[in-house]
């Protein structure tokens, strides 16, 4: 998994436009699978640091909690329904948002989009 959030950072570097799009975001971001914690760190839209948890020392803003198979599903290049957005994997039951709500929605299209970069790489898998 932590390979897989390696390559989004690495392709999110040389995005100008996703760059752009969270030029104004800069919080840490929990992101939960089959019960392992990630966390992504993000600086003016850039990763600056990726972590793998637990860690009752690292603050975050908002976290994205789902299983393994269901974020594989999500890194298709075309998913199912129901797998194309996070808010998707919510609603059917496969994915919960926890944390600030306000700052997930201000930021919605940049986050969707930067974890949306690992259905254009192959080898990706949860």
């Amino acid at each position: 998994m932590i390979e897989n959030f390696k390559r989004i950072q690495a392709t999110l570097a040389k995005s100008p436009h996703l760059l752009r799009l969270g030029r104004l975001f800069s919080e840490t971001v929990l992101i939960e699978v089959d019960g392992n914690e990630y966390y992504l760190s993000f600086e003016k839209g850039h990763i600056t640091r990726i972590e793998q948890g637990p860690s009752r020392k690292t603050p975050w803003r908002f976290a994205l909690r789902t299983d393994a198979e269901a974020l594989n599903k999500f890194w298709q290049p075309r998913p199912d329904p129901g797998f194309h957005d996070i808010f998707g994997l919510v609603k059917i039951g496969r994915g919960r948002i926890d944390g600030d709500i306000l700052c997930l929605v201000k930021n919605l299209r940049f986050f969707k989009e930067v974890l949306g970069i690992a259905r254009t790489q192959e080898g990706v898998s949860a």
